[in-house]
């Protein structure tokens, strides 16, 4: 059975902070479409401060927890708090496992994709970071069914969190500020969706490479 070991996982977050850091400027330009362009300076504030709060004998949780309330605390806009909902709760979800298998991640993924759910209460179609973070996390769950494995499930996410991005392009915004465009929100890619990807790629891309068995 594949696994990573919660105390080596600080890793993870650092590849995901690096992630944002390196899209900050294609972050703002994709909120710069429909909004008002803030959300890689936003982001980035967020993660860098989380970054520089990490410390070598943090774990996966430790790092989660960390970025949550960076996030919550320090980050402008709607996406701190969906964005911090969603590390605190893969915190509380992992913060007792020694080892994390799939099916452990998995109750992981679907928790924090939920707690997003409710706090801004989107649905897939919607045009947010729902449109990404749901699709990559019914493929993780029917890779585990069909073949248990925690490398080829983490690669399946990735490749369905980029075409759920992807499809928020031709979406109409029936959420936040956006929504207030009505048609004019059609043929550019939701911020939060873009972003949301940035998170599961590099997130997942890192575990894959740290997974034992």
């Amino acid at each position: 059975m594949q696994y990573f070991i919660n105390s080596e996982g600080a890793v993870v977050l650092s590849l995901v902070i690096k992630s944002i850091q390196e899209n900050k400027d294609y972050l703002g330009a994709v909120d710069g479409e429909i909004g008002d362009g803030d959300h890689g300076v936003n982001m980035n504030k967020g993660f860098s401060m989380a970054g520089e709060r990490i410390e070598a004998q943090h774990g996966y949780s430790d790092a989660c927890k960390i970025i949550a309330e960076a996030l919550m605390d320090d980050i402008g806009g709607s996406m701190g708090p969906l964005y911090g909902s969603f590390f605190k709760t893969l915190w509380r979800q992992s913060r007792n496992l020694e080892r994390i298998d799939a099916v452990e991640y998995l109750g992981m993924l679907k928790a924090a994709t939920a707690s997003v759910k409710e706090i801004g209460g989107a649905k897939v179609g919607d045009k947010t970071l729902v449109d990404t973070l749901e699709p990559a996390c019914a493929a993780f769950e029917a890779e585990v069914i069909s073949s248990s494995d925690f490398d080829s499930a983490l690669a399946a996410s990735i490749k369905a969190a980029g075409i759920g991005r992807d499809s928020t392009k031709e979406m109409i915004a029936q959420v936040g500020r956006s929504a207030r465009l009505g048609e004019r929100s059609r043929g550019v890619l939701d911020a939060g969706a873009a972003s949301s990807f940035i998170i599961m790629e590099s997130m997942h891309t890192a575990i894959r490479a740290i997974l034992h068995g």
